[in-house]
């Protein structure tokens, strides 16, 4: 009954976040932020799930480490794309100019 509940409240949160993804794509901010969203909310169904089985937490050390290089690796990308084109605007971003 309890993982039900937090089952249903990760999933809402997921499509949550994808709708926000799905829906701001203007701006690169936006976007990582939504893309981050949903791997913090994905690491919360994966704490309640291993801690509700008693399963040990090594491998939620792993999922938050590889969470923090994917948000590292896009903050880096939009630092160069804003020194580059001056924004974050997907329109003005063209992959000819690179």
């Amino acid at each position: 009954m309890v993982m039900n509940l937090y089952l249903i409240h990760s999933l809402y949160m997921i499509i949550c976040g994808m709708f926000m993804f799905s829906s701001k794509r203007k701006h690169l901010l936006v976007v990582l932020l939504s893309l981050e969203f949903m791997i913090l909310i994905l690491f919360y169904f994966l704490y309640m799930f291993m801690n509700f089985f008693g399963f040990d937490f090594y491998f939620m050390m792993i999922f938050l480490t590889l969470g923090v290089c994917e948000g590292s690796l896009g903050l880096s990308i939009l630092v160069s794309m804003i020194r580059t084109h001056g924004n974050d605007y997907f329109q003005t971003f063209s992959l000819l100019q690179c």
